[in-house]
């Protein structure tokens, strides 16, 4: 213990969602076996894990390379991936481990039919986020994709049309887009598709930050989840401090006695919080 003698606990209920579980530990299995695998994108959005799992032999590959490799071995992470890509891994005789989110290709399948029986759709999602990239291809590109309703107000919209959103947004701005465009006068059918291990957390954190004079936030940048549940720290303790990794950290955010809590991402290995919490013990 430093000279701070800092108190930190960790939340328990942070770290990876049971989705990235799946992925990384079907990517681990594989690296055991053959020594290296091709992962289409970031298999979690948070550099530290990617970094970890690249020493292992974990290849990152873009979509223009996966139309250059052949009879190799790919890895489709959580986000899930639009049917092109299966379409070119079957002309390339590419082996698919499909490590999609259960709950991801449930709403892939929910909107497949939507669009297949004519109905008008958007999707509440991050512009280029690979998880949206994978719900409009379900529509061959044909869903409007916003992330602020604003991007809405000169829209040419039809009257009627059906809503989905992104598996991590925030539950509360959901309902709050589906309020506003009905009071516009259209006529929405809303579907709730925000994965419950994500909105339960946007619950739970407020209590858990409360008890704290301090709060390190453990999260990759590209991390969605990761923006969205820092938010819900910092606006029930203004005292929150957003970090990637240890090197972020400044002994200059605490003074001596300070309790910390530690929180994370959806997409934060509970390795690196254990890391963070090691070197603010020892300020």
């Amino acid at each position: 213990m430093g000279d701070y003698q800092l108190q930190v606990t960790i939340d328990q209920d942070s770290g990876f969602c049971f989705g990235v579980v799946y992925a990384i530990d079907m990517a681990e299995e594989i690296l055991a076996e053959d020594g290296y695998l091709y992962c289409l994108g970031d298999i979690v959005h948070n550099d530290e894990e990617v970094e970890r799992l690249k020493a292992m032999g974990l290849r990152i590959i873009g979509h223009d390379e996966l139309a250059d490799l052949h009879n190799e071995k790919v890895l489709i992470r959580a986000h899930g991936e639009a049917p092109e890509t299966y379409k070119i891994a079957l002309e390339n005789n590419i082996t698919l481990i499909d490590a999609s989110c259960p709950v991801v290709l449930k709403l892939q399948n929910r909107i497949k039919t939507s669009y297949d029986t004519n109905e008008k759709i958007l999707i509440f999602g991050k512009h280029g986020h690979a998880e949206v990239v994978g719900l409009q291809g379900q529509t061959n590109g044909d869903a409007l994709v916003f992330q602020d309703i604003s991007e809405l107000d000169d829209a040419e919209l039809p009257h009627s049309f059906t809503l989905y959103s992104q598996t991590t947004k925030s539950m509360e701005k959901f309902y709050n887009v589906k309020e506003q465009l009905l009071s516009r006068g259209y006529e929405v059918k809303a579907n709730d598709t925000i994965c419950r291990q994500v909105s339960n957390r946007d619950k739970d954190l407020p209590a858990f930050v409360a008890k704290f004079n301090k709060v390190v936030f453990v999260s990759g940048r590209k991390s969605s989840n990761g923006k969205v549940l820092y938010e819900v720290c910092r606006k029930h303790n203004p005292n929150t401090y957003f970090v990637s990794s240890i090197s972020e950290l400044d002994k200059t955010m605490f003074v001596p006695g300070d309790k910390v809590g530690i929180a994370g991402a959806t997409s934060t290995p509970m390795w690196l919080m254990q890391q963070v919490k090691a070197e603010l013990e020892k300020y």
